[in-house]
């Protein structure tokens, strides 16, 4: 006879996904507050990390002085070792736990030093990625470090060695077919992980990043590859806002929005969500918290399946560092489809993204992030078939769910270069 009452049930917790982004673990402070969070959560979360505070810029001038042979290399070093220094000192005051994880960070440091030592080779993509992702291997390895010098069993996820990508360095496209078995394996069945955001490895152990600002997406894959529960983004805002609290003074939460409208918002530039984030959680209904690492306990906004029809208000989207580009065919010819995808493969060469598009019958303008050294390299080419037009120190502004009178309210002191409008949106590129 079966004693019922002596049978437990092992109820399986379901994963979930936290993102902490650079701001969030820009200090010392920074890290204790996210241990904090993470000590609230139940097991089974997977806790994907960004490179401390703007150590990515850091790191890019690290490999703008590799690969271009500049004298400030060893400063440029220098500058990344004492700012992790420093926070490794706060939070670990007792000399023999520093020990610990100063092991780990001495060798980070000694692998970075072991490829600035020799020659870069010819491709700039190639050790971009390969130095640039040492700010998310030291971030996660002093977190998971603090972790369990707090007593909490974090295990250290090398996620090069399970999100694997082809060799298109700098934005690495994921193979999800090879992933999943990996990330499964790597990540089920524990109770805590600690992995970095933005970077991946190829099949032969070289590493990929998965474009700038990446880790929500990294996050999302994850969520996608071991069927969470849900992702939560940990930010700096209390959730989605309808425009920049530094830009307005009334602004106000929105607590729901569909995935569509979220991806109109991060194509339109709203920069609390990354462009590529929402489609792998989409593809399983797995809902989005944006919260806020401040306010832990405030509910934030939430970023899933909605059906029903949303009433949002106005919200507003300033996308700087423009620049307005125009481009006119010296014999005259029409603007057709063949010159576009001539235009656009130019633009994908360069890894530059058009934030928008204008066309006429003879002249064809295109809004875009501006990096000065990569533009001008693309207009030399582009000059040999067009004549080029450009403006720089140009803003894009976006009002999602405009009416007319606010259009014109936002719009009125300034020159506008070009103006799009549909029944939701309206587009304006103005001189800054």
């Amino acid at each position: 006879m079966c004693n019922f009452a002596s049978v437990k049930l092992h109820i399986i917790q379901p994963m979930k996904i936290y993102k902490f982004g650079g701001a969030s673990v820009k200090s010392a402070e920074g890290v204790r507050n996210l241990e904090r969070i993470v000590s609230q959560a139940n097991d089974n979360l997977v806790v994907v990390i960004s490179a401390m505070g703007k150590m990515t810029n850091a790191l890019e001038l690290v490999v703008n002085s590799f690969f271009n042979h500049k004298p400030d290399l060893s400063d440029n070093i220098k500058a990344v070792v004492n700012f992790h220094d420093s926070i490794i000192s706060d939070l670990f005051p007792d000399e023999n736990a520093r020990k610990v994880v100063n092991a780990s960070v001495e060798k980070l440091y000694a692998d970075l030093n072991a490829i600035v030592s020799n020659k870069p080779s010819l491709s700039y993509d190639f050790e971009y990625d390969r130095i640039v992702s040492f700010g998310e291997l030291l971030s996660t390895t002093i977190v998971a470090a603090y972790l369990r010098h707090r007593a909490i069993n974090a295990e250290w996820v090398d996620i090069r060695r399970c999100l694997i990508t082809d060799n298109n360095y700098r934005e690495g496209n994921v193979s999800m077919e090879i992933s999943e078995n990996l990330c499964r394996e790597a990540f089920l069945g524990k109770k805590l992980s600690i992995t970095q955001g933005f970077i991946a490895g190829t099949p032969t152990n070289q590493t990929t990043t998965l474009g700038r600002e990446g880790s929500d997406y990294t996050a999302a894959i994850l969520a996608n590859l071991l069927d969470a529960e849900d992702v939560t983004i940990w930010k700096d805002v209390p959730g989605v806002m309808n425009a920049d609290p530094k830009l307005y003074k009334e602004v106000e939460i929105i607590p729901v929005l569909s995935y569509k409208e979220a991806i109109e918002l991060s194509y339109c530039g709203a920069s609390v969500i990354h462009p590529k984030t929402v489609k792998p959680l989409q593809n399983k209904q797995i809902p989005l918290y944006v919260r806020s690492f401040i306010n832990p306990s405030e509910p934030g906004s939430k970023i899933c399946r909605y059906n029903q029809h949303l009433t949002l208000p106005p919200i507003f989207i300033h996308k700087k560092n423009q620049v307005l580009l125009s481009l006119t065919p010296r014999d005259f010819s029409f603007i057709a489809e063949e010159r576009l995808s001539k235009i656009f493969g130019i633009l994908a060469s360069y890894r530059i993204k058009s934030s928008l598009v204008e066309m006429s019958a003879i002249s064809f303008s295109l809004c875009m992030d501006y990096n000065e050294v990569t533009f001008n390299k693309m207009i030399e080419e582009l000059r040999d078939e067009y004549e080029v037009l450009y403006n720089t120190d140009v803003e894009l502004i976006t009002i999602r769910h405009y009416t007319p009178e606010i259009a014109q309210r936002i719009t009125a002191n300034h020159l506008i270069y070009v103006e799009q409008r549909n029944r939701l949106t309206a587009r304006f590129v103005v001189p800054v």
